[in-house]
C-alpha cells in the first residue's frame, strides 16, 4: 500500500552550511561536529583532492578543483554559507578566489576560509598582536604571516613544527600544541595565539591554553567554525570552545 506523508521545512531552518573538507583532513569534522551540534543547524560536507604533501605549488591545485568539490554537496537546499577547510591553500590562494571559485557553483552563498575567519576573529576579539603556531613548512608559513601582517596585526611570537606531510600533522599530540601554544606566547607579549591547520587537533585543548595564558586562542577549525556560524546570523555563545564563541561579528 501506499502509505501518506508530510514534508517540513528540513533540518536547516535557522541555516544550511557546507564545508569543504581536504582528502587528507582528519580533524575538521570531529570538531566541527561538536561546534555545528545546534538545533536548527544543517552542516553538509564535501572533499577536494589533496596531496599529503603541504607545498605551495600542491595547495594552488584545489583553486581548480574547488568548483567540482562544491557541486557534490546536496543540490536541493539553499546554502547559507560555504566554508573552504584549507588554512594554507587559502593563504596561498587568497581568499577571494576561493570565493569566486565557489560561488560559481553557489552563487548566493556567503564564503569563507580559516584565514579570512582568523582575521575576522582577531577583528572581533580587538587583538593586535599575534602569537603564531603553525605546522607547516618555513615557506607556507612565511606566507602566512605576510597575511595576517597585511591584515594589520604584528606577529609577536613564531614557531612552527616544519612538518610538511598532512598525515603526520593529523597525529601531532594535544598537549604537545597546548606546549607550543604556551612557549609561543611566552615568547612575546600577544593579544590573541593563532593556531593554524585544520588537521591539528586543537578543539578540547582550548580552555586549557586560554587558562595558562590569559589570552584567547584562534585555531583554524574553531574560527572557521565561528565565522560561518556567524555569518548566517547564528549568535548561540558556546564558551566551551573558547572566548571567541562568546562574540559577534566587528562591525566593518
Amino acid at each position: 500500500m501506499k502509505l501518506p506523508y508530510e514534508t517540513d521545512a528540513g533540518i536547516g531552518t535557522r541555516a544550511t552550511l557546507g564545508v569543504i573538507v581536504l582528502e587528507t583532513d582528519q580533524t575538521l569534522e570531529p570538531e566541527f561536529a561538536r561546534m555545528m551540534a545546534q538545533d536548527g543547524v544543517a552542516l553538509y560536507h564535501s572533499r577536494i583532492p589533496m596531496v599529503p604533501e603541504v607545498r605551495p605549488e600542491t595547495l594552488a591545485q584545489m583553486q581548480a578543483d574547488l568548483p567540482a568539490s562544491a557541486r557534490l554537496l546536496p543540490s536541493s537546499p539553499d546554502f547559507d554559507v560555504i566554508g573552504y577547510g584549507c588554512t594554507s591553500a587559502a593563504t596561498v590562494i587568497g581568499s577571494a578566489k576561493v570565493a569566486e571559485a565557489v560561488q560559481t557553483v553557489l552563487p548566493r552563498a556567503k564564503v569563507t576560509d580559516p584565514l579570512a575567519a582568523i582575521i575576522a576573529a582577531g577583528r572581533a576579539l580587538g587583538a593586535a598582536r599575534l602569537g603564531f603556531v603553525t605546522p607547516y613548512l618555513p615557506e607556507v608559513s612565511a606566507q602566512m604571516r605576510q597575511k595576517l601582517e597585511e591584515a594589520g596585526f604584528e606577529i609577536a611570537g613564531f614557531g612552527s613544527f616544519e612538518e610538511m606531510d598532512d598525515r603526520v600533522v593529523a597525529r601531532i599530540t594535544e598537549a604537545a600544541i597546548a606546549a607550543a601554544a604556551k612557549q609561543v606566547a611566552a615568547a612575546g607579549d600577544c593579544d590573541a595565539i593563532v593556531i593554524s591547520c585544520t588537521n591539528l587537533r586543537c578543539l578540547r585543548v582550548i580552555p586549557e591554553i586560554e587558562e595558562a595564558t590569559g589570552v584567547p586562542v584562534l585555531s583554524s577549525n574553531q574560527a572557521l567554525a565561528w565565522h560561518m556560524l556567524r555569518l548566517a546570523g547564528i549568535t548561540d555563545p558556546q564558551p566551551q570552545f573558547g572566548r571567541l564563541f562568546a562574540r559577534g561579528l566587528a562591525a566593518g
